[in-house]
């Protein structure tokens, strides 16, 4: 849940940041960090639920 609202927060940032950088410079910086990072933090995000089922599920199985 950190890494999401820390996510979150940064793009909040960058939104605002946006307000006054908008030239292509800007608009590269975005699409080359920003879109990539947030659609690694989905990614990353579902494959720790995925591990936290997979743990869960082990503890149960060894109780």
């Amino acid at each position: 849940m950190r890494l999401v609202a820390l996510t979150k927060a940064l793009l909040v940032k960058w939104a605002s940041t946006k307000d006054h950088w908008r030239d292509d410079q800007a608009r590269q910086f975005e699409q080359t960090y920003l879109v990539e990072l947030e659609a690694g933090v989905e990614n990353t995000v579902g494959v720790i639920e995925q591990l936290d089922e997979m743990l869960t599920r082990l503890r149960s199985d060894c109780e």
